[in-house]
């Protein structure tokens, strides 16, 4: 049986990224759970960020920002780049940053396994709590390790979610062949 409950966005899982932006010419960065992608073709990440946060400042200066797929053992320094304000803690060293050559004020981390370099297409306010910053991907870096037939693998990458009883998850195992799967579909 289904119950409504308090309104909220259980999309889930909630990947965890890490947002980077140069704010007053040093990098910042920030952990956020509300993020999307938006095609292939022209490869977009829509990323929700409250008002208030420091690196918002950077995204819409620079007009670029990068998105970075922390691993599992990233996982206090991320918190910490959540918990932590840019307004009142140094966030620049928490990471070794490198920049691509697309884009020199999209600070990258290096001990990420897969991060983006991303130039601000369009800042969406609808003048309530959040901005939405659609990216388009200019560079894509990721660490070789994690490459499987030249695709990022998963279960090397260990990227983790967020939920909101307040906890991180690891991702689980697959479990079907998108595309193949649908092939047994029987309508009753």
């Amino acid at each position: 049986m289904l119950v409504k409950i308090r309104r909220s966005p259980y999309l889930l899982p909630k990947p965890v990224a890490i947002v980077g932006a140069l704010v007053d010419g040093k990098p910042n960065f920030l952990t956020i759970a509300d993020i999307s992608t938006t095609g292939y073709k022209i490869p977009r990440f829509v990323v929700s960020s409250g008002k208030p946060h420091y690196t918002n400042k950077g995204i819409i200066e620079n007009k670029a920002f990068s998105v970075n797929i922390p691993s599992e053992n990233m996982v206090a320094a991320v918190d910490y780049c959540g918990m932590k304000s840019g307004y009142n803690e140094d966030k620049s060293t928490v990471f070794e940053v490198f920049y691509g050559k697309e884009l020199n004020s999209a600070p990258m981390i290096t001990e990420a396994p897969i991060t983006h370099a991303c130039r601000l297409v369009k800042t969406l306010d609808f003048g309530d709590t959040h901005y939405l910053f659609i990216g388009e991907i200019l560079e894509t870096f990721v660490n070789d390790e994690i490459l499987t037939n030249r695709i990022p693998d998963i279960k090397k990458v260990l990227p983790f979610s967020f939920h909101s009883d307040n906890h991180y998850w690891s991702v689980g195992n697959n479990f079907a062949q998108a595309y193949n799967i649908g092939k047994k579909y029987k309508k009753n």
